[in-house]
């Protein structure tokens, strides 16, 4: 009787595993006879010329299929069947060593339930999950139609980004007001490369409290994966929001610290983003974060360098005709401020770069513009009157980008208006590249000026007027 009780929780566990291995080697075969039935029904099986012709040479039938894709998700699932195997195999021999200490050994069922869940059951979860969300192309057409497959589907394993991808069709009519029978939701190409990152921002309860990962969701739009996908979750706020400051007095007065979810920034107040402080925790825009020197920008020739154009000698070039704007560059928007102040509307674009810039934008009563050098300017051809950009467009940036850049600001700028070059800095060496750059699109002239910056970088500051271009 004492020796069958203390052989039950050796030989009930040992049994457990067999049978384990049993499910397990079931589940294989029933998951490759799946695979071969689905692979049947989209017709790698059946002599059909158009999936041969793709597979000697001609790209058109297989045009959108991810083949690289489908076979990461396959090879994922292979490894988390193999590494679950491994397991179980390597459990059973440390049961066979350790026979005299099992002997001894009294496993709970609760102990028992544990590592069947944890060590057996998730594995086998998270496998099944993988390969259903598989998606073949189909076959479009009358059996001489070409393999359609949604762009980027097998490239995510979370559910929520495949849904987000996943083109929405009309429910009512088959074509809607924007001509199209589906909607689909963009998000940035370079996204593929940073798999990891964006399943962990869209890693998430839906219509539960988002998690406070403003800084991830940043690093992702900077590294190309913009723009990010929307996403189904509450934004956090301060717990202590108080309400803005009124428009007369905000303008120049810093917000309310409790305004600002400081997580993610070395400060933890307005007064710590002082220039004073070595320790701020951003190295662009020094000293914008205080109210008095910001006041004397643009309206005051605080500074002796003919480079720095004030705002009323701007206006002039084209009075009354300057009404809404860009400011592109990096600032807490006082350059807003006092264009507001002449009855001016400007956008501000702000990335959080060590500092909360984007609200200190909103909070003083101004519209900061979330963006950044990847993306196109979300606004209409020949629509703004003036871009001015300051602080951000320097020497560091590459030239075949900054064509780009440049390009979209024609695109924007309408017919008159006016492109103000605010201190842009570059090595003298690189100037002409630079000079070239800003020259190529025969705008006007009406400011060009030139300055030493130290005694290899020189300043360019100039104000040039878009031509007609009546075509």
């Amino acid at each position: 009787m004492k020796m069958r009780r203390s052989c039950f929780p050796r030989c009930g566990f040992a049994r457990i595993m067999g049978w384990l291995r049993i499910v397990l080697g079931i589940l294989v075969i029933i998951v490759s006879i799946s695979s071969l039935f689905r692979f049947y029904s989209a017709g790698f099986f059946v002599h059909n010329e158009d999936i041969c012709r793709h597979f000697y040479g001609i790209k058109d039938v297989y045009e959108r299929f991810d083949v690289r894709a489908l076979n990461d998700r396959v090879a994922e699932v292979l490894r988390t069947m193999e590494s679950l195997q491994e397991k179980l195999e390597t459990t059973l021999q440390q049961m066979e060593k350790n026979k005299d200490v099992l002997d001894q050994t009294n496993m709970t069922r609760l102990e028992h339930k544990k590592y069947l869940e944890v060590e057996v059951l998730r594995p086998l979860y998270s496998a099944h999950i993988a390969l259903r969300q598989i998606r073949l192309p189909k076959i479009e057409g009358n059996g001489n139609g070409t393999l359609k497959e949604e762009p980027l589907i097998n490239t995510f394993i979370t559910e929520e980004i495949r849904k987000y991808i996943t083109p929405k069709e009309n429910r009512i009519v088959k074509v809607n007001f924007y001509g199209t029978e589906k909607i689909y939701n963009t998000i940035g190409h370079a996204c593929v490369l940073m798999k990891k990152e964006l399943q962990e921002y869209m890693d998430y309860d839906i219509g539960s409290y988002c998690k406070d990962d403003w800084n991830l969701a940043q690093k992702l739009m900077v590294g190309g994966c913009d723009p990010l996908p929307r996403r189904r979750c509450l934004t956090r706020a301060s717990k202590v929001y108080q309400k803005p400051y009124p428009i007369n007095e905000s303008l120049w007065k810093l917000p309310d610290d409790r305004n600002v979810r400081w997580g993610g920034y070395k400060c933890r107040n307005f007064g710590c983003l002082s220039s004073k402080n070595p320790k701020r925790g951003y190295t662009k825009c020094t000293g914008c974060f205080e109210m008095e020197k910001e006041k004397l920008k643009w309206v005051a020739n605080s500074s002796s360098l003919a480079v720095d154009f004030l705002i009323r000698d701007v206006l002039a070039i084209k009075p009354g005709q300057v009404r809404i704007g860009l400011d592109y560059g990096v600032g807490t928007g006082t350059f807003a401020a006092r264009m507001r102040e002449l009855n001016v509307t400007i956008i501000s674009t702000a990335l959080n770069l060590g500092a909360p810039f984007n609200e200190i934008i909103a909070l003083r009563g101004l519209i900061p513009l979330y963006a950044t050098l990847n993306q196109r300017l979300p606004f209409f051809d020949n629509t703004m009157d003036l871009i001015h950009t300051t602080g951000f467009l320097d020497g560091w940036i590459d030239l075949l980008l900054m064509d780009f850049i440049l390009y979209d600001w024609d695109r924007v700028l309408r017919p008159g208006g006016l492109l103000w070059i605010d201190r842009f800095f570059c090595n003298k060496k690189d100037l002409d590249d630079y000079m070239y750059m800003f020259l190529q699109f025969r705008y006007k002239k009406h400011k060009w000026v030139l300055a030493p910056k130290s005694k290899d970088e020189v300043y360019l500051s100039a104000v040039l007027e878009k031509p007609p271009r009546a075509i």
